[in-house]
């Protein structure tokens, strides 16, 4: 069997049959595009390895990112799939091609003192500096992602077809969440962030109109959305005259690095974080060389000063 255009063919499956977004598409036929330009007018099933791995080199060399090159390789490796099912292809050329390995960065966090002058720059007038400052503190107080701060429940509730995902515990000071891969976790919840959650449940009935579930309400009624949190956390980061870019995820690496700091305990951090492996967790090793370099000097027995 030979198909005249397979890429247009591919693309069609996707769109009509996969129903893939208009964006998922563009960037498939972005992808493509470059196949059939490696391809230089030879049939797609010609190709190699040799000419993947080519081409690899060349668009590394060339300056294209680790993570692109990883994207264009899955669309390749995904197009080859499907034309395997209607040709007799001898292999898939793409399948033992891996990208360049993306370099690690180290997150970005903020400084104590930085994270310190955010938590106690005023909050906006009324209800919703009240449940900003709230937000803000339960953020750096126990290091939650931002769909699990949002998902959180005032309290844990069940009935009626509906079940808490996460909620708040508030006598106990702890937050019990569902995390990446269905993983629940508790993690405790600091005196500040639970002075900040008080004052803010004392006035969240204000907000409280159709749904009584959601910590967290707009002014609406409804369960804050993720871009909403970003935003609010981000305009209090700007009146605190903090000039990184703060958004939640800068406030769960300083909450990991921070306690990292003060206690070297990388087990526990993962925990906290909710980690499946602590392979994610060390990345936070790296923020701080120095208190690494004390915590060596004091334990390693040939690194103690000899008076």
């Amino acid at each position: 069997m030979t198909l005249a255009d397979p890429v247009a063919d591919y693309l069609s499956n996707l769109e009509h049959e996969r129903r893939l977004s208009v964006h998922t598409l563009r960037g498939y036929t972005h992808e493509l595009d470059e196949l059939k330009k490696l391809a230089n007018g030879r049939a797609l099933e010609s190709l190699t390895a040799i000419d993947i791995r080519g081409a690899v080199s060349r668009a590394h060399a060339g300056g294209l990112s680790a993570r692109s090159i990883a994207h264009r390789l899955s669309a390749w490796r995904a197009f080859y799939r499907w034309f395997a099912g209607r040709i007799d292809l001898p292999a898939n050329p793409v399948a033992t091609v891996r990208a360049p390995k993306r370099p690690k960065t180290l997150p970005k966090a903020l400084s104590v003192d930085d994270t310190h002058r955010l938590m106690e720059a005023p909050a906006a007038e009324g209800t919703e500096g009240v449940r900003d400052h709230a937000i803000l503190e339960l953020f750096y107080s126990s290091g939650l992602r931002l769909a699990e701060l949002v998902g959180l429940d005032a309290q844990y509730a069940s009935g009626g077809g509906y079940q808490s995902a996460g909620w708040l515990k508030l006598d106990s000071a702890e937050v019990e969440v569902l995390g990446k891969g269905n993983r629940r976790r508790v993690v405790p919840v600091g005196s500040k962030a639970i002075d900040a959650l008080r004052a803010w449940l004392a006035v969240r009935g204000e907000f409280v109109k159709h749904d009584p579930h959601p910590l967290f309400l707009s002014v609406r009624g409804n369960r804050m959305s993720p871009n909403v949190v970003r935003d609010r956390v981000k305009r209090a980061a700007l009146v605190a005259g903090i000039p990184a870019n703060v958004h939640p995820h800068v406030l769960r690496h300083s909450f990991a690095t921070h306690v990292l700091q003060s206690s070297g305990d990388l087990r526990a951090v993962q925990e906290l974080l909710g980690h499946a492996s602590i392979t994610a967790t060390q990345v936070y090793t790296g923020l701080d060389f120095q208190h690494l370099a004390r915590i060596y000097d004091q334990a390693h027995p040939r690194a103690k000063k000899r008076g």
